[in-house]
């Protein structure tokens, strides 16, 4: 199954996502891209993932135009501005849907709050796409 997880910037949410998801199943193809990529991983999405086992590390920022040609069984937005100005791809798409979530990077605060909601975003995601993936093959 080849997956791609859209977000505006490509630096927290979306990698988030793809970390977990090839975590959860390494049989899955699952690409990350951002509307208007940012500058590789955020370092707090790195250190939260990281308390679950996965390393998210190194991972670059890309533009979702890298993908509009190729074909997708899931395209899945992970914030709302995504999901509005999400481009028209020329493969074929053949499921599209989305999963709303708070960007932690607009966090404000010291660094205990921000951790704070890295972690409580991390863990919507993992709650979410963990009941997703069950409800896809049926676990």
């Amino acid at each position: 199954m080849k997956i791609l997880i859209l977000c505006t910037g490509n630096t927290c949410r979306s990698q988030m996502v793809e970390g977990y998801l090839k975590h959860l199943d390494d049989s899955l193809q699952v690409f990350s891209a951002g509307i208007n990529p940012g500058n590789g991983v955020n370092p707090y999405a790195v250190k939260v993932m990281r308390e679950k086992g996965i390393d998210i590390s190194g991972k670059l920022s890309i533009d979702v135009l890298e993908f509009q040609n190729e074909s997708f069984d899931y395209l899945i937005t992970v914030c709302d501005h995504a999901k509005e100005v999400c481009p028209v791809f020329n493969g074929e798409i053949k499921h599209q849907i989305h999963f709303g979530f708070e960007d932690p990077a607009e966090t404000i605060g010291t660094d205990e709050v921000i951790i704070k909601k890295y972690r409580e975003v991390r863990d919507l995601i993992i709650e979410k796409f963990h009941t997703w993936y069950n409800s896809i093959f049926e676990v």
